[in-house]
């Protein structure tokens, strides 16, 4: 009897360390291939001066974004989807706070995709760097 509780506990154990590890490979795999389309918005001089949630003071005329939960420092390509332009932005701050919205942009990230004047534009975000 103890001989077989001693097993069965040692297997247990094995699958569930085995499980974890299996876990956190996977979701490591679809971070990396994180793939998201949404409505995309910016925001600019208003915000200038300010702290990011990173720590850094937001500047409108870095290619910088905000996100809800990709880590901050992240690095995506944003892709408007109407114009097909691209840029690649670092993740600094959280948000958008306005239902709808997967990210916002900083000015110089929005007038590279071409949205400054309508505001808003239909995106795909693609993660290339996360941080670790």
């Amino acid at each position: 009897m103890f001989f077989r509780n001693l097993i069965f506990g040692r297997l247990k154990f094995f699958f569930a360390a085995l499980f974890l590890i299996l876990a956190v490979l996977v979701s490591i795999v679809i971070y990396d291939s994180y793939r998201m389309y949404g409505t995309a918005s910016w925001y600019g001089k208003r915000f200038s001066g300010r702290k990011t949630a990173s720590g850094e003071i937001f500047d409108p005329n870095k290619l910088t974004a905000a996100h809800k939960r990709l880590a901050l420092g992240t690095k995506v390509i944003v892709t408007n989807l109407e114009n097909n332009r691209q840029v690649i932005v670092l993740i600094n701050d959280r948000g958008p706070y306005i239902p709808g919205r997967i990210i916002d942009l900083s000015r110089a990230a929005a007038k590279r995709l071409r949205m400054v004047k309508s505001g808003l534009a239909r995106v795909r975000i693609e993660v290339i760097k996360t941080v670790r």
